[in-house]
C-alpha cells in the first residue's frame, strides 16, 4: 500500500503540472482547454525528435548520469521542448481562439475548437511517428532504490518528483514576485479592471498560453521518461488533468498541485481491487463526486 502511494505522487506530480496549465488559462482565458492533453503529446514527441534524431546528427554523446536513465540529451531537449510547445500553443491562440474571442463566441465553441485542434495534434502525430510505443532511450532499466516499508524506487521517479516540485517553486515565484506575474493574477481576478489599468490584456494571454504549453510539455516528457509514450497519451490524460483542476478549484494554481496528487494517488490505490484499465473511471468519479458535493472545488475559485 505504502508503494502504491509513492507510485501515486510520482503521477501525480505528472497530473499535477498539466493540470496547472489547464487552471491557468482558464483563469486567465475562461475558456476549458480540451487541447491540452495533446499538448503533453506534442511535448513528448518534440523531445523524442530531439533525443533520438537532432541531438545524435549534431554527435552529442549519449551517455547516462549515473543511476539515472537519460543524460546530456534529455536535458537538452527539455527547454527545447517546452518552447516549442508553448509556441503551439501561442500559435494556436492567435491563429483560432483569438478570433473566436473576439466574435464573443460561447464558452462551448471555445470548448468545441480546442477539441478540433486536439484531434489536429494527434493526427499529425500519428502520421509521423505511427501508432507503436516509442521510448526515449530503449533497453535502459535502472535497479530501483529500496526504501523502508517494502518501498522501491527508480531514481527517474525520484527525478521526476523533483523536477516538478522546482517548476512550481518558479512559478510560484514568477507570478509572486514578478511584474508580469503580478499582472496575471489581475487579469485572472477582473479582466476588464485589468485592461482599464493599462494591463495588455491580449499580452497576458499570449503569456497563458506560453507558461500553460511549456508545463503540458514538460509533463509530457516526463511521463515519457517514467513510462513511455504513445501517440493517445495526451487523450488519456485528459480526464485526469480536468478532474484534478476541478478537484482543487478550477482557476487556482495550488488546488491543481493538490489535485493532481490527489487524483494520482488515488488512481495508483485503485490498482489493488481493480485493474488498471479502471484507472481514468476513477479519475472521473472523483470529478463527479467533487461537483455533486463542492462545485466550486477543495480551494474553490481563482487563485488570490
Amino acid at each position: 500500500m505504502a508503494e502504491l502511494i509513492v507510485y501515486g505522487i510520482v503521477l501525480g506530480s505528472i497530473i499535477s503540472l498539466g493540470a496547472i496549465g489547464i487552471t491557468l488559462i482558464y483563469g486567465i482565458v475562461r475558456m476549458a482547454n480540451f487541447a491540452h492533453g495533446e499538448l503533453m503529446t506534442a511535448g513528448a514527441y518534440i523531445a523524442l525528435l530531439i533525443v533520438s534524431v537532432i541531438l545524435p546528427w549534431l554527435g552529442v554523446p549519449d551517455t547516462t548520469f549515473g543511476p539515472l536513465s537519460f543524460g546530456w540529451r534529455m536535458l537538452i531537449a527539455f527547454p527545447l521542448s517546452m518552447a516549442s510547445v508553448a509556441f503551439i500553443g501561442i500559435f494556436f491562440d492567435r491563429l483560432l481562439y483569438k478570433k473566436l474571442r473576439f466574435k464573443n463566441s460561447s464558452a462551448v465553441i471555445l470548448a468545441m475548437s480546442s477539441l478540433g485542434v486536439s484531434f489536429i495534434i494527434r493526427m499529425i502525430v500519428l502520421i509521423i511517428t505511427g501508432p507503436d510505443y516509442r521510448f526515449f532511450r530503449p533497453g535502459v532499466m535502472r535497479p530501483a532504490i529500496h526504501l523502508p516499508l517494502g518501498i522501491k524506487i527508480r531514481p527517474d521517479q525520484i527525478f521526476i518528483v523533483a523536477l516538478v516540485v522546482v517548476l512550481v517553486v518558479l512559478l510560484h515565484l514568477f507570478l509572486q514576485r514578478t511584474k508580469m506575474g503580478k499582472a496575471m493574477r489581475a487579469t485572472a481576478d477582473n479582466t476588464e479592471l485589468a485592461l482599464i489599468s493599462g494591463i495588455d490584456t491580449e499580452g497576458i494571454v499570449m503569456w497563458t498560453w506560453g507558461i500553460g504549453g511549456g508545463l503540458a510539455a514538460a509533463a509530457g516528457m516526463l511521463y515519457g521518461i517514467d513510462v513511455q509514450l504513445h501517440p493517445g497519451m495526451g487523450w488519456n490524460f485528459l480526464i485526469p488533468l480536468f478532474a484534478a483542476a476541478i478537484l482543487g478549484g478550477i482557476g487556482n494554481m495550488y488546488g491543481a498541485l493538490v489535485g493532481g496528487l490527489v487524483i494520482g494517488i488515488a488512481e495508483q490505490l485503485s490498482t489493488a481491487v481493480l485493474t488498471p484499465t479502471y484507472k481514468l473511471a476513477v479519475a472521473f468519479m472523483i470529478m463527479i463526486l467533487i461537483l455533486f458535493i463542492k462545485p466550486e472545488g477543495i480551494f474553490g475559485g481563482s487563485d488570490k
